[in-house]
């Protein structure tokens, strides 16, 4: 009987709000939402074939770009469909299920994205501290073990939220005043106490969220220290160069991450409008952009995207 009640908890489905208080202009704030979500997409599918056809770029750094790539179009595509049709359809309902598969996979690729930059910034470390060692030292059978590390452990911290929300009962309000779900967001329509659910929430995102933030910044202390100690200027802006692209990403992926969980557990005073808006942008603007950076900063993938449209003009 005790099974039938708990099913029943979560037998009806949610109410996702959108945007509160600014519902009125919904139909208007999906329309950068969607074309943001086409760059996201054709920039990384972009980035994704080159990759993938082209063997000069069949190295270490572009592998861990497409696994980037990859985890960036699972985000967004996890998020902005159903945001659009909230806007634009007015489908505000989703299932309980639904809501903890959209809820896994933004939290996983979240987690892995945090993960694969990390990785990236060991690559960097490898390619300028070691040069001569660099293709002994990242082979394809390291990078098929760090792609296997990182995602299990993305996958073993987001797993227990999953249980954390299925042991709780739904039996007051199912109106989630978010366009996604989120794990506090949720947690906190429960009719019971959620007090695991938020410090499990809070300090785990937190915790590896710095620790891969800490191994990011030794690894380019080491890399600072490597590239001044370099004969030349021009080796030095090279060195440099090649490093510019990834640390746009890290602070353009990092800084909304850390404002969205510190406004989570202590922004009281900050509104649930701007909130939501910026917790949406954190999940739309990094996947659209990221292509765009390494394509614009990156000689290799900006030869071969400007050859790519070329031939294509010209056929």
């Amino acid at each position: 009987m005790g099974v039938f009640n708990r099913s029943s908890y979560h037998s009806e489905p949610f109410i996702l709000v959108g945007i509160p208080g600014l519902e009125q202009f919904h139909v208007w704030i999906g329309i950068p939402f969607c074309v943001i979500y086409i760059v996201a997409v054709l920039g990384n599918g972009i980035l994704l074939y080159l990759i993938t056809v082209e063997r000069s770029l069949h190295e270490p750094m572009f592998l861990f770009l497409s696994m980037l790539a990859t985890t960036d179009l699972i985000l967004s595509t996890a998020g902005v469909p159903k945001t659009l049709s909230i806007f634009w359809l007015g489908a505000r309902e989703i299932t309980f299920s639904g809501c903890l598969t959209q809820m896994f996979f933004l939290h996983y690729t979240f987690v892995l994205d945090s993960a694969i930059l990390m990785a990236m910034a060991y690559d960097r470390y490898v390619a300028i501290c070691s040069p001569l060692r660099y293709t002994t030292i990242l082979t394809p059978k390291t990078i098929i073990k760090i792609t296997v590390g990182i995602s299990f452990r993305s996958f073993c911290i987001i797993l227990p939220v999953m249980f954390l929300l299925t042991r709780l009962p739904f039996c007051r309000t199912h109106i989630i005043p978010h366009t996604y779900c989120e794990h506090i967001g949720v947690a906190r329509l429960a009719c019971a106490d959620i007090s695991i659910n938020i410090w499990y929430g809070f300090c785990v995102p937190i915790m590896i969220i710095i620790s891969d933030v800490i191994l990011i910044a030794i690894s380019y202390t080491f890399i600072l220290c490597a590239v001044f100690r370099l004969p030349s200027k021009d080796a030095r802006r090279k060195a440099l160069g090649t490093c510019g692209s990834h640390v746009c990403v890290i602070l353009m992926f990092y800084t909304p991450a850390f404002f969205s969980v510190l406004a989570h557990r202590f922004g009281h005073n900050v509104s649930r409008t701007f909130h939501i808006m910026f917790a949406n942008l954190s999940y739309v603007i990094p996947p659209a952009l990221n292509p765009i950076i390494y394509g614009v900063k990156t000689k290799q993938i900006r030869e071969k995207v400007i050859l790519l449209l070329s031939t294509k003009v010209t056929e």
